[in-house]
């Protein structure tokens, strides 16, 4: 166990890139794709537009670390919590739980939970209550 806890200071890392990597993907596809996510997501391109940046600008924050400013990751967490939410309750829910054919909302909880826990902690380290 001693070897374990020595990796304990940087195991928020793990949840920061459980975010990063979905977020990246669909944050700089809505951007290098504005009209066409805007056209599949049936929103105005000037949403998808922002919606991309709020997405690729948490990113770039969780990606930051320990340097950002704890605000900053609570915000970050927030927006992503936010986007989250509106896709479940727009999109995923309608479909159920299972997300065979990603559809369902399983995943999407599971990334407003972590978004959820950096709002919570922010950029300050998990202790156990």
């Amino acid at each position: 166990m001693d070897t374990l806890n020595k990796f304990a200071p940087n195991a928020h890392w793990l949840l920061r890139l459980a975010l990063v990597g979905p977020f990246a993907f669909h944050g700089l596809g809505k951007l290098l794709n504005a009209s066409g996510s805007a056209e599949m997501m049936q929103m105005p391109i000037a949403m998808v537009v922002m919606l991309g940046l709020v997405e690729v600008g948490g990113v770039a924050i969780l990606l930051a670390g320990r340097l950002a400013k704890d605000w900053m990751v609570r915000l970050a967490g927030l927006a992503f919590a936010g986007t989250m939410l509106g896709a479940i309750v727009l999109v995923h829910a309608a479909h159920g739980w299972n997300s065979l054919g990603n559809m369902g909302m399983e995943f999407q909880v599971t990334l407003l939970l972590v978004a959820l826990y950096f709002v919570i902690v922010g950029n300050g380290e998990s202790t156990e209550g």
